[in-house]
């Protein structure tokens, strides 16, 4: 009986689901006006306090970027008018509460991105990704990955890392100068020195990125125990994260497939299903010349969370993750119905349709994942036809993809331009939602 409530409740929830608004001219407007003169005055104040050409650098750097965010802001990539907000300031309210390191000036932003990430501006712009709130068990999980980005906003990890990239261009320079007039260059290769000097600039880099993310979990942990918030969860959140893939692991069968390409005019053809064979590529014929361990800027999970149980001993017995209110499920429902519409905007066309394929091979709500359907494979079929599907659907990668999403890119390839029309022709009508 149980089980009936909830799945009848869940498909009363998508025949009545309203989709989030983004009709909010007037609050990006207003947000744009207060975030340009924050951007600005930020500029004027790095070129006070850095004198020369690296001040100059740092504050291209700044205005480049402030211009790249306007254009994600007037591209509707952030939702100013949502259910969110009020959640999120809650949170951020606790975790002010006993902490006055915390900035006072905190704006925030709800960004349709599918991903479980969150981000903080020089300005004191907080984004939120809706994808947080896919990934994660509750509002605590959420309020510890807000801790971490408070702890890279109070160390000041982003501005500190474009003074060292500024800073260490300058010694390149003179390290290549050099290197071009020494009598030792015309009997070594020039090239391979070049190269060991980028090399050595990307392990440090890599070094001070991973001490930056060790940094940011002792003072966000800090930060969100004083909070009052469920100590393990910030254990688990990091746990949640570690588990995240962009690309669903879920597979899918056969069946599914045939389920929804048979079509009463366009019969199913199992020629849709061949694979490339990529078992004669030799992939490690070229060796690598840089480290993996090295390049990489966020520490492995597993010794991120082990270095926090040494230092905070209250961490080494792990805990359920706590209980989620009634309010977070709801948000966490509304950000599941808006994973088509978040990929939608941001052209990711083919990770849409496998998406949907995974939904309603589930049985979750068919008119509505229908619907987008419909609409994903008519932008892939505009692709097709106009030579660029390249730009939204992946190509296989045997070494980086799963089967499953091997097989999906094979299908969607091998699909001539008159039958993606036909599947496209066949579902649009389904479409449920105006394009924002």
């Amino acid at each position: 009986m149980t089980f009936l409530f909830f799945f009848l409740s869940v498909i009363c929830f998508g025949q009545n689901y309203k989709a989030v608004d983004t009709a909010d001219y007037v609050q990006r407007k207003s947000f744009l006006t207060t975030f340009n003169n924050n951007n600005d005055a930020f500029i004027r104040k790095v070129r006070s306090d850095y004198s020369g050409k690296g001040g100059a650098q740092l504050a291209r750097i700044y205005k480049e970027f402030g211009a790249d965010f306007e254009k994600q802001v007037k591209n509707k990539d952030f939702i100013f008018k949502s259910e969110f907000d009020a959640s999120i300031k809650s949170l951020i309210a606790r975790l002010r509460k006993n902490n006055t390191k915390v900035p006072q000036d905190l704006k925030i932003l709800i960004a349709r991105d599918n991903t479980p990430n969150a981000y903080c501006l020089a300005d004191g712009t907080f984004v939120i990704n809706m994808g947080l709130y896919n990934w994660l068990a509750n509002e605590e999980q959420i309020a510890a990955v807000i801790s971490h980005e408070l702890g890279h906003k109070i160390d000041g990890h982003s501005f500190k890392a474009f003074v060292a990239i500024i800073e260490q261009n300058e010694v390149d320079k003179i390290t290549l100068q050099n290197i071009k007039t020494t009598t030792e260059a015309r009997s070594q290769s020039l090239n391979q020195k070049a190269f060991d000097i980028f090399k050595n600039r990307v392990y440090k880099k890599g070094a001070e990125r991973r001490l930056h993310e060790m940094q940011a979990d002792s003072l966000g942990y800090t930060i969100f125990k004083s909070g009052d918030f469920k100590k393990g969860d910030f254990v688990n959140a990091l746990q949640r994260l570690q588990d995240f893939d962009t690309i669903s692991p879920n597979q899918l069968k056969m069946e599914t497939y045939k389920k929804f390409f048979d079509l009463p005019k366009q019969a199913f053809n199992d020629k849709w299903m061949k694979k490339e064979d990529f078992s004669l590529y030799n992939y490690n014929f070229y060796k690598e010349k840089l480290s993996k361990d090295s390049l990489a800027s966020h520490p492995e999970m597993d010794k991120r969370i082990e270095r926090l149980k040494k230092i905070f001993p209250e961490l080494k017995t792990a805990v359920e993750p706590g209980t989620p209110s009634e309010a977070y499920l709801a948000l966490k429902k509304t950000a599941r119905m808006e994973i088509l519409p978040n990929y939608f905007h941001s052209e990711d066309y083919g990770l849409g349709i496998y998406t949907c394929l995974q939904f309603l091979q589930d049985g979750e709500e068919e008119p509505y994942y229908k619907g987008w359907l419909g609409r994903c494979f008519a932008k892939i079929y505009e692709a097709r036809k106009n030579y660029n599907l390249n730009r939204y659907l992946d190509r296989v990668e045997p070494k980086g993809q799963s089967e499953s999403y091997q097989q999906f890119l094979n299908f969607m390839w091998n699909l001539s331009l008159d039958e993606v029309k036909n599947i496209a022709d066949y579902y649009q009508p389904h479409a449920p939602i105006k394009e924002s």
